[in-house]
């Protein structure tokens, strides 16, 4: 994403809302804000602008159905409710109030617009309000939500085939937690499980707090992260986040994870599949740092399947196989 701020008003006649929305929509789009439409209507007249401007480039902007439990591993916009959102400026929201009709045809006064990311969701940018950064949206008065979804679902990214280059990196660090949401501990070794992860890990013990009831989904085994990403990772006020902090379990060097992504890769003497990007989410903030979420979204490293049983050792190579 690209941080946009909120517009001026003096700039655009558009209520607050209006333009909070815009500067999200903006944000996650990556465009710049004098390219997107900015009208002199209400919230719900500019969304349908929105989508007409979407629309012409292959997306749409699709409301959630129940926005107040909604999860999304992606980009999401919310609005949060006028009696209880938090004014502009710095501030806390208040407590939440009971369900308000939702979809209203006017923003109230008071209303704030978030950008949110992850599973579960956190807030990753506030133009009205830059304390709500970071909350989880189950902590938000989220009246109302949106999607941004391509219109064809076309994947544009498609697993690896052969003659793809080989990749070579090697493992910098080990770290397990034997709970969920328990502390991380460094390893110099550890034992890894086909279709389990690394023994005396909660995923490996099918405990962790992301393991799905069904045993048939993939891409629970195991986590990496590159250690270049945790190195030069920024946060406010000049806070680090440790390579086991991360809460990975492999720690990388000069390998691109995101490259695996489809890929089979051998970690010491095991062998792996990359499923997916494991991206950072609210629980992730909740357990490490402040504002630790958006600086690694697409960053955070890597899902894969365990595939065979083996050892894997902090120093140990991690290169492509296929």
């Amino acid at each position: 994403m690209i941080e946009i701020p909120l517009p001026d008003a003096q700039d655009h006649p558009a209520g607050e809302t209006v333009r909070s929305f815009a500067a999200c929509l903006a944000s996650a789009t990556h465009t710049p804000i004098e390219h997107l439409p900015l009208p002199d209507a209400d919230l719900a007249g500019s969304v349908a602008l929105w989508r007409s401007w979407l629309g012409g480039r292959g997306a749409g902007l699709v409301p959630i159905a129940r926005p107040a439990t909604f999860t999304w591993p992606g980009y999401w916009i919310a609005v949060l409710r006028g009696d209880d959102a938090p004014a502009a400026g710095p501030g806390a929201p208040g407590s939440q109030s009971p369900t308000r009709r939702t979809n209203r045809t006017n923003s109230t006064a008071g209303e704030a617009v978030v950008l949110l990311f992850g599973t579960p969701s956190g807030v990753v940018l506030s133009p009205q309000d830059a304390s709500l950064l970071g909350r989880a949206a189950v902590d938000l008065p989220i009246s109302e939500g949106y999607v941004i979804g391509a219109l064809d679902p076309r994947l544009d990214r498609l697993p690896a085939r052969p003659g793809a280059p080989t990749l070579r990196g090697r493992v910098e660090v080990l770290a397990l937690a034997g709970e969920k949401a328990g502390p991380m501990r460094t390893v110099p070794a550890a034992r890894a499980l086909a279709g389990r992860g690394l023994e005396g890990d909660r995923y490996a013990a099918k405990a962790g707090t992301f393991t799905p009831a069904d045993p048939r989904l993939r891409g629970y085994d195991l986590t990496l992260v590159e250690a270049e990403v945790l190195d030069d990772l920024e946060l406010p006020g000049g806070g680090r986040l440790g390579y086991p902090d991360a809460r990975r379990n492999v720690v990388t060097r000069g390998i691109d994870l995101n490259s695996l992504v489809g890929r089979r890769f051998r970690v010491g003497s095991v062998e792996c599949l990359g499923q997916r990007m494991a991206e950072p989410c609210a629980h992730l903030e909740k357990l490490t740092v402040s504002g630790v979420l958006r600086p690694l979204i697409h960053r955070a490293g890597l899902r894969a399947d365990v595939l065979t049983d083996g050892e894997i050792r902090a120093g140990d190579v991690v290169e492509t196989i296929d």
